[in-house]
């Protein structure tokens, strides 16, 4: 409804009308920056800003102190037609400075300069030290209701539906590093639960580097750039890093599952996620759960090969990013399962003879399964990036009552370390003020004052026990919902600086691992040793590493040595023997294919009602069709117009699942020269091309890469251009699309075509 008494209002609620309008909830084509289309002119009607896109929404509208406050996002976001100062004040001008005339200086008056100015030189907080590369969504948690036997927490009840906002990140990297370099990434998940705040804070990779947070700061170090020269950035391939893990052994079976392909995942929403630690549950009665927590993706456990990452960390560097933001947008919400596997809460606190509290420890999913506990839907992307993805705060302490810690010494560490970095990174103790961080329960903390307080407390008496303020506020017992530590007996003992002696198994569980992985994910963790010590300068530190892999297996050290030119070290006469672990593989299923993204190769001589036909078939199929084109526009403007929305230059194989061709590909008139290095010589005009070099590159790239490959309608010469035999597996070529998007179909559930990967010894 509009405002008649302001006709600016008015106006700017129009607009807004139209734009509500305009919004397609359904929108095919993920990527547009705006909800409308803007206009060639600059807009000069005033009008007030424009709605977020059908994906987007902020944080849920809650006071500082955890009251809901029923206010519409749109009225917390900035409001008005006009350009006004941080004060409401409307401005005239902001593209000159106030001046004593056109050429004079600049004056010390001008308050809008300063302003402006004054808050740009303090856009930026520090970043994170770890974790600082991310995206993040919001979405809904759904519990089972099958955790209520070993806890009593609330969000857990069958039917309870509890709102999330999942950060995903990289470690070792800066904010501006690439996504898809080797690296642990980060899974953090913040529930906003009626009993306060939870943060479940892990990683894709269920064990650490460490098993005691006092050697957090090493391994880091460790990892990062070199302290001189700042290089490599957000990598693991370079001699600091491999000189701590192979001197610190208990860094071998985190820094194995690092060099396999759980390293490089194919997107956030294919990564697995794990709690690392083991946690303590708590039931109704008192009694306690050991369990470790798992998220486990509906599409899948998936990863990129190593020249894809290579590829999309030049030509995409924010291929994860943006995949999980087109995903949510196209409506293929990503899916987690979060499950637990649980252990009887014994003073031993070991399960079949492993550890529990050993962070670089996990327990095969065949000894002690994985049970299915909720459903995470991430359904929305933020609003704005710096407020929620960089502001969000997680804490391994944000618990509710049914949830306890162990004595792991890692997580003990973490425990203090993620409040007191919130302390420089926010600028003080109010950050869980901030919108992103507020409980969704009520908050009386009688915490008091402090920078960035926007809590406007009342009372007199923010002490307890008090009498002026009534008492309040109170404690609560058991039965009032309180938060009570498990009564856990601690033994008592000297003060020592020592760990247990189960700790010292290093090996074991790497051998574990090693076996458990089929020959092709065997091949890749051998390449990748092999690259990252490659980039090692010592060699010293490279026949160290060796000695480490020999502990391992024999065949891993053989092979890793013959490729860095070295011998091989004598191997271990006894090695660990244990039962290998399926669940570690990734491959060997079928997954569903929503948010996979299908190349459609076409020009103005292709099928294009068979490129019609595919599209929307790969549309009803919720996965994303990218028509890719010798340039951009539209195919057959004159019939039944198909939009481009990739080019022969803009468009690289890393971006795709498949590629299928609908014709030739015939060379692209604007192709070398400054148009396009990759096109090589060949032009429309050249004698015999057959097709554009760009387009074989995208077959060449995507058969290298273990993708499915698909042509119809001539495509087949390109396949053939490509130096790819027409009868090679997961080469599909029929004589419709449809036929041959059938084909693609039942080969994407795979993920690759890992024939193509099988080892040839």
């Amino acid at each position: 409804m509009t405002d008649k008494k302001n006709p600016v209002k008015a106006t700017a609620d129009k607009m807004v009308e139209k734009v509500q309008e305009a919004v397609d909830p359904s929108n095919e084509i993920p990527g547009a920056p705006g909800p409308v289309p803007p206009s060639v002119d600059e807009p000069a009607e005033p009008t007030g800003p424009l709605p977020p896109k059908s994906d987007q929404r902020g944080p849920d509208t809650y006071s500082p102190t955890g009251q809901e406050t029923g206010i519409p996002q749109k009225e917390v976001a900035q409001d008005g037609a006009y350009l006004t100062t941080a004060q409401g004040a409307r401005l005239h001008n902001s593209d000159h400075s106030l001046k004593a005339g056109a050429r004079g200086p600049v004056l010390m008056q001008d308050h809008h300069l300063r302003e402006k100015i004054t808050h740009f030189d303090h856009e930026r907080i520090p970043e994170r030290v770890v974790h600082a590369r991310g995206a993040a969504a919001h979405g809904v948690f759904k519990a089972y209701g099958t955790a209520s036997t070993v806890s009593k927490a609330a969000f857990l009840a069958k039917g309870v539906e509890t709102p999330v906002f999942v950060r995903f990140s990289t470690v070792l990297g800066s904010r501006g590093s690439a996504d898809t370099v080797r690296d642990t990434r980060g899974f953090a998940t913040k529930f906003y639960t009626e009993e306060g705040v939870f943060d479940l804070v892990g990683n894709n990779i269920p064990v650490f580097f460490i098993q005691d947070a006092i050697k957090f700061p090493d391994v880091i170090h460790a990892g990062k750039p070199h302290p001189d020269r700042e290089i490599p950035q957000a990598q693991s391939a370079h001699d600091t890093f491999w000189d701590f893990v192979t001197l610190h052994t208990e860094a071998t079976h985190h820094t194995l599952w690092n060099m396999s392909d759980r390293g490089i995942p194919r997107s956030y929403r294919m990564m697995e996620g794990f709690g690392v630690h083991t946690f303590r549950l708590v039931d109704a009665e008192g009694d306690s759960t050991l369990v470790k927590f798992h998220w486990k993706p509906k599409l899948g456990v998936h990863s990129l090969v190593w020249e894809e990452a290579q590829i999309a960390a030049g030509v995409d560097p924010d291929f994860h990013r943006r995949d999980l933001a087109d995903a949510i947008e196209t409506g293929a919400f990503p899916q987690w399962e979060l499950g637990i596997q649980t252990f009887p809460d014994t003073p031993e606190q070991n399960f079949a003879g492993i550890d529990l509290l050993d962070p670089t420890k996990l327990v095969p999913e065949e000894m002690a399964p994985v049970q299915p506990i909720g459903l995470l839907t991430l359904n929305a992307n933020p609003s704005n990036y710096f407020a929620e993805t960089e502001q969000v705060a997680f804490h391994v302490g944000h618990l509710v009552p049914g949830i306890d810690v162990t004595n792991d010494p890692l997580l003990q560490g973490r425990l203090f370390s993620y409040l007191d970095t919130q302390l420089t990174r926010l600028g003080g103790p109010n950050f869980g003020q901030l919108p992103i961080n507020r409980s969704h329960a009520p908050v009386n903390d009688m915490l008091r004052d402090g920078m960035h307080q926007t809590a406007v407390h009342r009372g007199v008496a923010p002490y307890r026990p008090n009498s002026l303020d009534g008492g309040c506020p109170f404690l609560a017992g058991e039965d009032t919902g309180a938060f009570v530590e498990v009564p856990a007996t601690v033994a008592a003992s000297a003060k020592e600086r020592k760990a247990p002696a189960s700790f010292d198994d290093h090996y074991s569980q790497p051998r574990l691992f090693w076996l458990s992985m089929t020959a092709t994910e065997r091949e890749h963790i051998i390449a990748a040793y092999t690259f990252e010590l490659g980039k090692c300068y010592e060699q010293a530190i490279k026949e160290r590493a060796l000695t480490v892999l020999a502990r391992i297996d024999s065949e891993l050290c053989t092979q890793v040595a013959a490729g860095l030119g070295l011998p091989a070290p004598a191997g271990e006469t006894r090695l660990a023997d244990p039962a290998p672990s399926p669940a570690l593989s990734q491959l060997g299923q079928t997954w569903p294919l929503e948010g996979r993204v299908v190349g459609i190769v076409a020009d103005e001589a292709a099928d294009l009602d068979g490129v019609r036909d595919v599209r929307q078939a790969v549309l009803d199929a919720k996965m994303v069709p990218l028509v890719i084109a010798p340039v951009g526009g539209q195919l057959d403007p004159d019939g039944t117009p198909v939009t481009v929305q990739r080019t022969f230059a803009t468009a690289r194989s890393v971006e795709f699942d498949t590629i299928v061709l609908a014709g030739t590909a015939r060379p692209g008139t604007y192709a070398t020269g400054a148009g396009d290095a990759k096109a090589g010589d060949n032009t429309a005009t050249a004698e015999g091309a057959v097709a554009d070099p760009r387009a074989v590159l995208l077959v060449n790239e995507a058969f290298r890469h273990g993708k499915a490959i698909g042509a119809w309608a001539g495509g087949g010469r390109v396949i053939t251009a490509a130096g790819v035999p027409a009868d090679a597996p997961g080469v599909v070529i029929g004589s419709t699309g449809a036929s041959v998007l059938d084909g693609i179909t039942e080969l994407l559930g795979a993920h690759r075509v890992w024939k193509r990967f099988t080892p040839q010894n």
